[in-house]
């Protein structure tokens, strides 16, 4: 199967397309991936504004409110056969409080590599990758450490019906997956780790399957539960 990569865009309208960025559009081009803009009109001064090659912008798939059921299918099915994509928003993180969450949730759901460009806040791109319904979440930081006081904490956490973001030291992921998924191991939940270096790893599924398949690991990482009242 193909992949889908996330590629963020400054927010102002001056600064540059980062370097990697820049390359693997350019490549992508040339091997005539998709490349999927949020509105034709800003994509395309954007893309001239990055120096980005003129003759892609008549092959655009427009991905939007009004769009993504028609256009899901299509690049789904493309994605499928081998064929490559390339998500870019107005401006910013895609899929991040975007209408590209919902074809990221279809890739994980059809079993397809998500990944991104670099981007500088892990949170945030956490969150994008994961696919989950984000209109409200609460960071809930680093968990305590051991004790009373994490157990009590995990307990209320997993009984939240907010989507939760959670940290642990690298040294301590498998153990904090495997105490949430005693707790609730029905629970959806996102595995981002090393997150934009080339060892990175997304897992999503229920607690007690990630408890399951997670090797012995020592990642940075960033775990996210999907809020309980779904779509």
């Amino acid at each position: 199967m193909g992949s889908l990569t996330l590629i963020p865009t400054p927010i102002d309208d001056h600064s540059p397309l980062c370097v990697v960025a820049t390359k693997k559009l350019k490549q992508a081009v040339i091997d005539e991936d998709m490349i999927i803009v949020e509105e034709h009109k800003i994509a395309r001064r954007r893309w001239l504004q990055y120096g980005l090659p003129r003759e892609a912008i008549d092959h655009f798939y427009v991905y939007n409110e009004h769009t993504y059921n028609d256009v899901s299918k299509e690049v789904l099915s493309k994605l499928k056969k081998g064929k490559n994509a390339f998500l870019m928003s107005d401006c910013g993180l895609p899929a991040f409080c975007d209408p590209g969450r919902q074809l990221i949730d279809f890739c994980h759901s059809n079993h397809i590599k998500v990944t991104s460009t670099p981007f500088a806040n892990s949170i945030s791109l956490a969150v994008a990758l994961s696919g989950f319904e984000h209109d409200r979440f609460v960071f809930e930081g680093f968990v305590p450490a051991k004790g009373d006081l994490r157990s009590k904490e995990l307990k209320r956490i997993v009984k939240a019906k907010e989507m939760s973001i959670l940290m642990d030291t690298p040294y301590r992921i498998n153990k904090l997956v495997d105490e949430l998924a005693q707790l609730a191991p029905g629970r959806e939940a996102f595995l981002g780790m090393d997150l934009n270096m080339p060892e990175e790893l997304l897992l999503r599924g229920t607690l007690g399957i990630l408890s399951k398949i997670l090797p012995p690991s020592k990642r940075e990482f960033i775990l996210i539960l999907r809020k309980l009242n779904r779509e």
